[in-house]
This record gives structure tokens, C-alpha cells and sequence, in this order.
């Protein structure tokens, strides 16, 4: 019986996914085999010895101590592109506010006073103050193009407009999901200078911390408006609030509320809307809750931000796990301890990335708890366990 603790409300959808004649599932859970979050924090979290895997039912990754479990041989899953579509809709909802002056104009309206005629005529007064304009023929610039700015992207299109990508990483599968017509930009600089639109869709880094920044705002176009739907920290909301009141920046969308910003003119702020839909919450679960099942059951690896992604159908009906530093000639001792069991190897595979490595190896016949004892005492196993 494998036990899973959830430290956040995790979508019934998702939790469905885990039999529950194999699974027991709590908030408050005793040697948990696994843990299923959203946006609990677990910097301070204590590591229970028992803890082989960590799910998250999102895309960002920020509030787990991911080296730390890295260091422990524990993968951390998440769920990119899950909430891509929702927030998609919440960019392309944030581009007619603010191309349609739609939010002063529900204030103001909601502001009249007086009789019907009297408002009516307050109206057809005061309606010039809110003028707009059209997307369609306008210029979006996305700074990423992984799940969530492919799709903004082949939707601005869809509206009429004209789309500039920069991406320096886009990985094969998302370049084929992109329109052709995209075009590319050489350079944050090259793509600020050219937009009237710029949207960021990228992890929050050390690379990425202030993408957008004074310096990039000096040479950008006059009446740029920015959106971040990604993390807080992404862009400089100090220089974006210097450069709205210089008149050089038009308006700032942000799912990331500060003192700083809730009180400063043409910024729009919301409360971290980008996934909170009912079904980019049970997406997430989903996907995450699917990809926690396959690594416990069979070492299968998909969407781990720390392991290497790794598949190996069975061959046979006796399975080991070994996690440990990619270092040389772990192959060999694994090979060697499973030999001096007496057992014949029907199938292997090793998969390594940055400083951890995985091998999966199926045999023949049960394997003694002797092979898992000698494997632990290898120096460099993090892991080791039977599947």
C-alpha cells in the first residue's frame, strides 16, 4: 500500500487516478511515499526518510527545495502546459482590458448617479474618455515559447495581430506546435523596440529575474504595454512603475499584487488568476497524479524537473531502482551486486542528467534484500528500491 500525503486541496479528478485499494491518500499521513501540492511552501518543510517522490500540480517549481531532494534521490514532478489554456484566456482577457479602456469605463459607469435620462446623458458625455482601439494589425511580443506563449502566440494570431517570439531555448515539439508566421526576435532589446504588446512566459531564474528591466524599457517603443502571468520577479516592477509615469510605458498587467503596485496608475493587478480554473486544476492533478503512480509503480519518469525522463517496458516480472550521483562505473556495481545474487539481467536502462542518474533493471526472479543492502552501501547510491 503506498501512501500519499497532500499538503494542498489536490482536484478529485486527480486523486481518482490512485487506486485506492493500492493507495491510502490524506492530509495528515505518517511515512508518506509521496506528496501532492499546488503552492505549499516546503523550504522548512522536514523531509520525512521515507519520501520517494514529490508531485507538483502546476508548472513552477519555486516553492520546493528542489536540490534538496536531489540530493536525497527523491524527483520532483510538475505539469507543464496543463494551465497553458487558462492562461491564455487570462492574456488575451488582459489585452482587450486594456485596449478597450475596459475597467476606468465599469468604474466610471458604475460611479453615475441620477435618473435614467440623466445617466444616459452622463454616458454618451463621458464615453469619449474611453476610447480604444482594435488587436487586430497590432504587434504581441512573447518572451517564451514553452506551452503557455505557443498558445498566446497562435491565438494573437487568430485575433489579426502580429506576433514576435523570443525564445533562445524553444525546444523541437513547441516549434512545430507554433504558427510559421511568428516571427523571431534576435534579442529582448531587438523584440522591445518593435512591439506594442509584450508578454513574458518564462520560469522564473537567475537568467530570467528582471528580463525586463530599466536599461530594456529605455529603448523599448513609447506606449509598450507589459503583461507577466508568470512569476513575481520576472520583471522590474519598480522600473515598469518609473516608466508609466515618464509616459513611456502605456499600462502593466501583473497576477502579482505589491504595495508598489495596487496604488500606481494604468497597472491592472489580480490576485494569481492564471491557473485558477476548474479545469487546469484537474488537468494538473491529472497529469501529475499519473506520473507520481508511474514512477512508484515502475520507475517510469516523465516531467521531472531534477531526474532524467526515462521508460523501459517491462521484461520480466522483478524490477530494481537504483538513484544515486552520476558518477563512473555505477553500471558495473549495480551489475555486479545483481550477478553475485545469482540473477540474470533481462533487461536494463541508464539515464543520467546534470549530477543524478537512474537505472532501471529488470530480472528473472525476486531479488533478496541482500542485492538492496550491498547496493546502499555503494558509495554515490542515493536510492535503491524494488518495483
Amino acid at each position: 500500500m503506498y501512501k500519499i500525503l497532500t499538503l494542498n486541496n489536490i482536484s478529485v479528478k486527480g486523486l481518482e487516478r490512485l487506486p485506492r485499494n493500492e493507495y491510502e491518500i490524506a492530509s495528515e499521513i505518517q511515512h508518506p511515499d509521496a506528496v501532492l501540492l499546488r503552492s505549499f511552501n516546503m523550504h522548512d518543510w522536514s523531509i520525512p526518510a521515507t519520501l520517494k517522490a514529490v508531485g507538483r500540480a502546476g508548472a513552477g517549481v519555486n516553492n520546493i527545495p528542489v536540490d534538496k531532494m536531489s540530493e536525497r534521490g527523491i524527483p520532483v514532478f510538475n505539469a507543464p502546459g496543463a494551465n497553458a489554456n487558462a492562461v491564455k484566456e487570462l492574456v488575451l482577457g488582459c489585452l482587450l482590458l486594456s485596449a478597450r479602456n475596459l475597467l476606468p469605463a465599469w468604474e466610471y459607469t458604475h460611479n453615475l448617479q441620477g435618473t435614467d435620462p440623466e445617466i444616459s446623458k452622463q454616458v454618451e458625455a463621458g464615453k469619449k474618455q474611453f476610447v480604444g482601439f482594435e488587436l487586430a494589425g497590432r504587434t504581441l511580443g512573447i518572451i517564451g515559447l514553452g506551452a503557455i506563449g505557443v498558445k498566446v502566440a497562435n491565438a494573437a494570431q487568430a485575433l489579426g495581430m502580429k506576433v514576435i517570439g523570443y525564445d533562445p531555448n524553444i525546444t523541437v515539439r513547441n516549434a512545430w506546435q507554433l504558427s510559421a508566421h511568428v516571427k523571431q526576435a534576435l534579442s529582448v532589446e531587438d523584440m522591445l523596440s518593435q512591439v506594442e504588446f509584450v508578454t513574458v512566459h518564462v520560469p522564473l531564474s537567475e537568467a530570467t529575474k528582471h528580463i525586463i528591466n530599466a536599461e530594456r524599457l529605455q529603448n523599448a517603443r513609447k506606449g509598450l504595454m507589459i503583461f507577466n502571468f508568470s512569476r513575481a520577479g520576472i520583471i522590474d516592477d519598480a522600473a515598469v512603475c518609473e516608466a508609466i509615469n515618464a509616459g513611456r510605458v502605456d499600462r502593466y498587467g501583473t497576477d502579482f499584487p505589491s504595495n508598489l503596485l495596487i496604488n500606481q496608475a494604468r497597472v491592472i493587478t489580480l490576485p494569481h488568476l492564471g491557473a485558477s480554473t476548474k479545469e487546469a486544476e484537474e488537468n494538473c492533478a491529472v497529469m501529475v497524479a499519473d506520473q507520481v503512480r508511474d514512477y512508484l509503480e515502475q520507475g517510469t519518469i516523465k516531467n521531472s524537473v531534477n531526474f532524467p525522463d526515462m521508460e523501459m517496458p517491462r521484461n520480466g516480472g522483478h524490477r530494481l531502482l537504483v538513484v544515486n550521483s552520476n558518477v563512473p562505473g555505477m553500471i558495473e556495481r549495480i551489475s555486479t551486486a545483481i550477478a553475485n545474487a545469482n540473477l540474470n539481467i533481462a533487461d536494463l536502462l541508464n539515464r543520467s542528467r546534470s549530477n543524478i542518474a537512474c537505472t532501471l533493471v529488470d530480472v528473472d526472479s525476486a531479488i533478496p534484500q541482500s542485492v538492496i543492502d550491498e547496493l546502499k552501501t555503494k558509495e554515490g547510491v542515493l536510492t535503491v528500491q524494488t518495483l
